[in-house]
């Protein structure tokens, strides 16, 4: 990281025309990160167009031909396929980068940081690629690792309700014409999803692998064990997709090693940073409390009845922001602070 010009850093946004690229930049405005310039980057079709990086317009420049030497952060999200190719090139000029895809994730030589959660991976950070975890597994990990840090937690059974903007903005377009053709008596013509998802629940998110298991679901199981720095932790995920626009809803079941009370999840809980439990008959859902907002909500906290150490609760959390584009920023800010 060079050192910053002007009592600030020169950040460029990756996928700025995107859902999250555009929340990364709104965010970078709203936290008054240090900035002395940014830029923002997508492919050649986009270039020319204007962004809002708070009350200013931004020009979007081609991300081919960007050269990124001098500059201090790249925050990506702008797919696999992007990352892997300018990610490199980004890190090898000597930015940092801070990729929001899954190209990275499982790479032993990229940190996978939550900071809330891992952040101390980045004590001898020295530059290079960071990887933002999968945003059903961010907003799970705010909850169970104080409990994972307490006690232990021995195996986490998990179903989300995941919202369409995961799939990005032409999913969310396509779940608003599909609820206008459904007003009219049309029937919906799918096109980014492989079903209706209008009024409907879709059970897989992403592509199957052989064991039965779609990579969305796999991708909570390894990258919980990785972040939390525990291959003994069992992870079992059942991936769903809702007609919901903004923010994921998780029913979490976990097991503790050791035995720990309600009342003591309770107090964990209401300290954990990010996280904001509601208590009682008090409930979270992604359209009242996740949409817009950056903590991750908590609620029907309880005993399982199941399982002598078994923990039950539900977890919201706005998947653009927490789930991407403001974690990949507390990454930055978090290196920042740590540099003194």
């Amino acid at each position: 990281m060079t050192t910053p010009t002007n009592n600030g850093y020169r950040v460029a946004v990756v996928g700025a025309t995107g859902a999250v690229g555009e929340a990364m930049l709104e965010i970078l405005a709203e936290r008054k990160f240090p900035i002395a310039e940014i830029a923002a980057l997508a492919s050649s079709q986009s270039v020319g167009r204007e962004v809002s990086y708070g009350r200013k317009s931004v020009v979007v420049d081609d991300l081919a031909t960007f050269d990124f030497k001098g500059w201090d952060f790249a925050l990506f999200s702008a797919g696999g396929s992007v990352s892997a190719e300018h990610a490199p090139r980004a890190a090898a000029a000597g930015c940092i980068v801070i990729d929001n895809t899954s190209h990275f994730r499982m790479d032993p030589e990229v940190p996978l940081v939550v900071p809330e959660v891992n952040g101390e991976v980045l004590k001898d950070f020295k530059g290079g690629i960071i990887a933002n975890p999968n945003c059903s597994t961010i907003q799970m990990l705010l909850a169970v690792a104080p409990i994972h840090h307490r006690v232990g937690v021995a195996r986490i059974n998990v179903c989300t309700y995941q919202s369409v903007s995961g799939a990005g903005r032409a999913a969310m377009e396509e779940l608003g014409r599909q609820c206008a053709d459904r007003f009219n008596f049309r029937d919906p013509a799918p096109e980014v999803f492989s079903l209706p998802i209008a009024f409907n629940v879709l059970p897989a998110i992403d592509l199957f692998e052989e064991n039965g298991y779609t990579r969305e679901e796999m991708k909570m199981h390894r990258e919980t064990q990785r972040i939390l720095d525990s291959t003994d932790l069992q992870v079992n995920a059942t991936a769903v997709r809702v007609p919901v626009f903004i923010g994921h809803g998780e029913a979490v079941h976990l097991e503790t090693i050791k035995p720990i009370s309600v009342e003591e999840v309770a107090a964990l809980l209401d300290t954990a940073p990010g996280v904001k439990l509601l208590q009682g008959a008090e409930l979270a859902t992604p359209l009242t409390h996740a949409s817009g907002h950056d903590e991750v909500w908590v609620c029907r906290l309880r005993k399982d009845l199941s399982h002598p150490q078994g923990i039950d609760f539900w977890v919201v959390a706005d998947n653009v922001r927490k789930g991407a584009a403001l974690n990949a920023v507390q990454i930055a800010e978090y290196l920042i602070e740590a540099k003194g």
